[in-house]
């Protein structure tokens, strides 16, 4: 325990007991709920800052903060503040015909985020593999089957799951996400460590040859999968 009587017990995994113990625990803490409306809020407000490049297509920032956060409350909180994120969202920020299944997706990538950075030792490699889980769980799995739907049901239009412009977007910003998540934890570990949030020792992660090869190398396999999918569908890139 710290001085402020939070456990720092750390997990290699979240399969166990003690892990979600822990995470429920959360909700007990006045500083963790306090912090989980702030960037709750820092995450509503930056819905709105998207770069457009492409028709349903856009660049945003939003996963920062759902990082950071789901890193310090778990994933317990994490689901809670993400439902909150994309109600309240999407009645500050409206885009289109509001469509609940979308809570699913902000739910899914704060929960995946805390899975991969909650109660333990952070290092290079858990931050690309979390990313990793995120963009192909989220971004290429979840996503377009609510955008099929909500074409379908609200828009009355055909929508394709799998498009060139979508993969090439995420494969893409996959290796740059990654590195600004490991600046960006380097950059707040010793304060959330100080604060009693984390306890990751305040060892700053470093890129090793070995993190850049797994990069490549998840880029690789996405991409050869990206090109497999088109060759068997006979789909050409427009």
């Amino acid at each position: 325990m710290d001085k402020k009587g939070r456990s720092r017990e750390l997990f290699r995994t979240p399969f166990s007991a003690g892990y979600w113990k822990l995470a429920c625990g959360e909700l007990k803490s006045t500083q963790v709920l306090v912090l989980a409306a702030v960037l709750t809020a820092m995450r509503i407000a930056v819905k709105s800052l998207t770069i457009p490049i492409g028709p349903d297509l856009t660049i945003t920032f939003g996963f920062m903060i759902n990082a950071v956060g789901s890193m310090i409350y778990g994933p317990v909180v994490a689901i809670i503040a993400s439902a909150v994120s994309d109600t309240v969202g999407a009645l500050v920020f409206p885009h289109g015909v509001y469509f609940f299944p979308f809570i699913f997706e902000e739910i899914a990538g704060g929960l995946i985020f805390a899975l991969f950075y909650y109660r333990t030792r952070l290092n290079s490699l858990r931050v690309i593999l979390g990313r990793f889980a995120v963009t192909a769980i989220v971004n290429l799995m979840i996503t377009p089957v609510i955008m099929f739907y909500y074409y379908k049901l609200i828009l009355g239009k055909a929508y394709r799951l799998f498009t060139l412009p979508r993969m090439i977007k995420n494969l893409a910003l996959f290796p740059l996400q990654c590195l600004v998540l490991i600046f960006i934890f380097n950059a707040i570990l010793p304060v959330t460590d100080h604060m009693g949030l984390t306890n990751t020792g305040r060892e700053k992660m470093e890129i090793r040859k070995k993190d850049i090869v797994l990069l490549v190398i998840l880029t690789a396999v996405s991409a050869a999968a990206v090109a497999a999918y088109y060759f068997y569908t006979g789909h050409k890139a427009p």
